[in-house]
């Protein structure tokens, strides 16, 4: 979970208030209330729960978010008109989440019971339910995790053959604490686990498939510099990423004893391997 304040005046160019990276839910209308406080040209911040948080808060204050899946969240009414003073990224999340699935059963053609992590306070139970019907009608079982912080995270590593990370910052954005937990843990139990962002098997994951971190980072800095230059959120239509990369981690492969079907490989956007 992050936020970050944004103050831009002219002739003083731009000031940056971080406050909240990787700041848990307990936490998150304490901060929330901090930043509006502070009364800045723009607040930066993600995901829904912190968003809603903050809408119930100001309805002046541009509010430039990036979340999962903005409709279904509750966040917006609609990504081509938003309305009010919220817009952002919405991240195509529950369909990548089936994709990261079918990845995963396919890198890992012999296991029959797989898992998925979901985050708590954010996965919907429809959406794990499409999972699970997916997951059964290739005759595979799918295990639900349902986890708020780290210590859970790692007891439920240990109980499946395979992993899919479902989208959320809690344990999928690349160099949060919360990650490196999840990486050092498969990694030292030797399974087989796909995230959300193709950073995520650079270090080390077995796989990542979705958009770039960084991009994002980048497109949601473009739609604040709308802002800041006058556009008004309602105005702006809520993006959606548009480029997609497979990142599969054949050291990490080797590693864990997993031999990655050479068609799956194929398909691979890049490859991390001896030579990587």
């Amino acid at each position: 979970m992050n936020f970050a304040a944004v103050v831009f005046s002219e002739g003083q160019n731009l000031a940056v208030i971080p406050d909240g990276f990787e700041a848990d839910y307990e936490h998150v209308a304490e901060l929330a209330a901090a930043l509006v406080k502070a009364a800045p040209d723009a607040i930066i911040a993600g995901p829904a729960v912190a968003l809603r948080a903050l809408q119930d808060l100001t309805h002046t204050i541009p509010l430039i978010g990036m979340s999962e899946d903005m409709v279904a969240e509750g966040v917006l009414a609609s990504l081509a008109r938003p309305g009010g003073n919220t817009t952002g990224i919405s991240l195509l999340s529950p369909e990548l989440d089936g994709k990261r699935q079918d990845i995963l059963i396919e890198a890992v053609p012999g296991a029959r019971r797989i898992g998925a992590m979901a985050d708590a306070n954010a996965a919907p139970p429809y959406h794990l339910q499409a999972l699970e019907h997916a997951a059964r009608s290739r005759g595979v079982e799918l295990s639900i995790f349902r986890v708020s912080g780290p210590e859970e995270i790692i007891t439920s590593i240990d109980a499946v053959e395979a992993l899919n990370f479902l989208a959320t910052p809690l344990f999928a954005v690349p160099g949060s604490q919360n990650n490196r937990i999840v990486l050092d843990r498969v990694a030292a139990v030797r399974l087989p686990a796909i995230l959300q962002f193709p950073e995520d098997a650079e270090a080390g994951a077995l796989a990542g498939y979705g958009p770039r971190i960084t991009d994002l980072y980048r497109q949601r800095a473009r739609i604040t510099v709308q802002v800041l230059r006058g556009a008004k959120p309602t105005d702006i239509p809520v993006q959606q990423p548009d480029r997609f990369e497979l990142v599969i981690n054949l050291k990490a492969a080797k590693a864990i004893g997993v031999e990655v079907p050479a068609t799956l490989v194929a398909r691979a956007d890049k490859l991390i391997d001896e030579r990587t």
